[in-house]
């Protein structure tokens, strides 16, 4: 008996695993990426696929010390941040169609993107 049940469980996962596309953007501008964003997700309901998101990722903030100084004034110093802010989209229903448009399409300069299926 507990076999079974093992082997339907599993052919219940197998039923429901649907193939997704997963789309990790980032930038250092907000603007920008909220501008990727809105073209990604225009060329994927051309195609009629299934959008999840875009979900936000936590920003990530990398703090530099700086002197100003190279010998005598070691108190003196500048201290500079980069944030990489980060998106995160899911695609589930798609076809051919879909994968090529996202291929094909042109983005603003300074987005990073990662595309996942």
């Amino acid at each position: 008996m507990s076999e079974e049940k093992k082997k339907i469980k599993q052919t219940q996962k197998e039923a429901d695993f649907k193939p997704r596309i997963r789309i990790k953007v980032k930038s250092y501008d907000h603007r920008v990426i909220d501008e990727a964003l809105k073209s990604i997700i225009e060329a994927v309901k051309r195609s009629d696929a299934k959008i999840i998101g875009p979900i936000f990722l936590p920003t990530e903030i990398k703090k530099f010390t700086v002197l100003r100084s190279s010998f005598v004034h070691k108190d003196a110093r500048d201290q500079f941040e980069k944030r990489i802010h980060k998106r995160l989209i899911d695609i589930t229903d798609f076809d051919p169609k879909t994968i090529e448009t996202l291929t094909s399409l042109r983005l603003p300069a300074g987005v990073d993107i990662e595309i996942k299926l």
